[in-house]
């Protein structure tokens, strides 16, 4: 029986990848033809700017649908970023009814979101009333905890800058995509940093949002039900201008019309001070940032302070590791059971972080408490103390643990209000990005993403530079000592020589549901890097 498993998993996973080569192969001439001069344009076109020309009739849908198809399947041919391809679909919807071609998005391609097998999520249907065309799928990994995005099924995605590397994840298909232009606009998942990490890594840009402002009915999720960390759906796009004509769109829309999840906010246009005060945080408190990721913060610092902004260290603020504990220990309070549900065979290959995960969970409660003692008696209270964590909870410590999490959030929210900062500016990630399987050693190095899921804060995150070898290199990194072991692995796959190229980026923090105020503040950084002479990473088609 288990040979007969074995070779099934290995039949479907063939079959699969099959009926994607398939389906590119029998595209229409028009997908396979080299990109014409105008195509090109196209791709390299704002969508507020596409969309109008739509709508006004100067610009036809179809015309939209195959640039953006020959530059999906040339960046996959790249990256391995897509699973499924919905084109012929798409040139179906574009000439029917389905979508609107007078909405705010009018002839927009963009990534397909999860759909149940029923029917289609809420989100689908608002991008289609607002004239998006869904026209591909990208590649996730399965249970949408890890930082790259690799499965049995559709194979490892590669980094658009680096091969070797990961564009991150759980949207790591989506954010490669992006970053190679084969999409201007898409949406992924975000619990613990799944949509800000793959914008750090791949250059691009993105927002985590508050629950309750963005769609999220029919939506999937690998571990349905668990509300001690809510995952959030969230817009991804390639440039700034791209992410908050997207964001907007979809509020213009009303989700909460026809979606029971979303607060009914109208869209709010942001008003920030003359002088906005920012508040730095430079460490998560487990993994202190590398040489590239702590000059991507300088250099937005710097920007900021020449375009006349206050900015503040912050200091004495609420412990950053007793929030990863605490947010480690709500997502994983059922000790993996419900992510572990979606494998289809004994034999399907889980993300390189979660089975480690999955090991830790696996061992007697006597084993890991004699394992913490260990690493307790070493000096390493960190590590020992995530240890300790990772056991199955009863509905009364979940319970106890929401209680906690509602008294951090308050803890949080009068540091703040004290300090009087509008926004905090803080690395998306320690790395700028990880090697292939990197995630079995970096699957607690979270921290500075998972913190505002659990307080549930709007955070974006926006490209800076890139890794600079001459800027970034380490010599001394085997004679440095670490306080824990998670920084310790973490730090051993760093190569500034060998990551050279690969983007850096910062992540602006605002309160819940200030969506609008956070992609001003991330407007006001766009705007301050830009007179120092940064340019944009975004990846110009020719």
């Amino acid at each position: 029986m288990l040979l007969l498993n074995y070779l099934a998993h290995r039949r479907n996973c063939k079959d699969k990848q099959a009926s994607r080569d398939i389906a590119i192969a029998t595209l229409p001439a028009a997908y396979h033809a080299p990109l014409t001069p105008s195509e090109a344009d196209i791709l390299n076109t704002p969508i507020s700017i596409t969309a109008s020309s739509v709508r006004s009739g100067a610009l036809k849908p179809i015309d939209i649908l195959h640039a953006y198809g020959k530059r999906a399947i040339w960046a996959h041919q790249k990256t391995n970023s897509l699973t499924e391809i919905l084109i012929p679909t798409a040139e179906e919807n574009i000439s029917s009814d389905v979508i609107n071609l007078q909405g705010p998005l009018a002839g927009i391609p963009v990534r397909y979101v999860n759909r149940p097998a029923k029917s289609d999520a809420v989100i689908v249907g608002l991008l289609r009333r607002a004239g998006a065309v869904p026209f591909v799928k990208t590649n996730v990994p399965i249970t949408l905890l890890a930082f790259e995005s690799t499965n049995d099924v559709f194979g490892r995605t590669k980094n658009p800058h680096s091969p070797r590397y990961s564009p991150g994840g759980s949207t790591g298909g989506e954010s490669a995509l992006l970053a190679l232009g084969g999409s201007r606009i898409g949406v992924g998942t975000d619990v613990a940093g799944s949509v800000r990490i793959p914008a750090a890594w791949s250059g691009i840009y993105a927002l985590r949002c508050s629950t309750g402002r963005f769609p999220k009915a029919g939506c999937f999720s690998s571990m349905l039900g668990q509300e001690g960390v809510a995952a959030v759906y969230s817009p991804m796009a390639k440039t700034m201008p791209d992410l908050e004509v997207f964001m907007k769109a979809v509020v213009d829309m009303k989700p909460w019309e026809v979606d029971y999840t979303v607060h009914p906010i109208p869209w709010r246009e942001s008003q920030l001070p003359e002088k906005p005060r920012w508040g730095v945080l430079r460490s998560d408190g487990v993994v202190p940032p590398t040489p590239a990721v702590e000059r991507a913060l300088d250099t937005a610092i710097s920007a900021l302070r020449v375009h006349g902004d206050e900015v503040i260290e912050l200091s004495g603020h609420p412990s950053c590791y007793d929030a990863l504990r605490l947010a480690s220990r709500l997502l994983n309070s059922d000790a993996g059971e419900t992510f572990s549900s979606h494998f289809t065979s004994a034999f399907e290959s889980t993300d390189s972080g979660v089975a480690v995960l999955t090991r830790l969970f696996s061992l007697p409660r006597f084993v890991k408490s004699l394992y913490a003692f260990y690493l307790r008696l070493r000096g390493d209270h960190i590590t020992a103390g995530l240890i300790d964590d990772l056991r199955t909870r009863s509905v009364a410590d979940q319970w106890r643990l929401v209680y906690e999490r509602e008294a951090i959030r308050s803890q949080w929210f009068e540091y703040l209000a004290e300090q009087k900062v509008d926004f905090i500016i803080t690395p998306p990630h320690a790395l700028p990005g990880l090697p292939a399987e990197g995630g079995t050693e970096t699957i607690a190095a979270c921290g500075y993403t998972f913190l505002w899921n659990l307080l549930d804060y709007t955070a974006g995150v926006l490209p800076v530079g890139r890794v600079d070898a001459a800027l970034d290199d380490v010599k001394d990194l085997k004679k440095r000592k670490f306080g824990n072991r998670i920084v310790k692995k973490a730090w051993a796959l760093y190569d500034a020589r060998d990551m050279e190229g690969l983007p850096i980026a910062v992540q602006i923090v605002g309160k819940r549901l200030e969506e609008e105020k956070v992609l001003g503040g991330m407007n006001r950084l766009v705007e301050a890097l830009g007179d120092e002479g940064f340019k944009a990473m975004a990846v110009e088609v020719d």
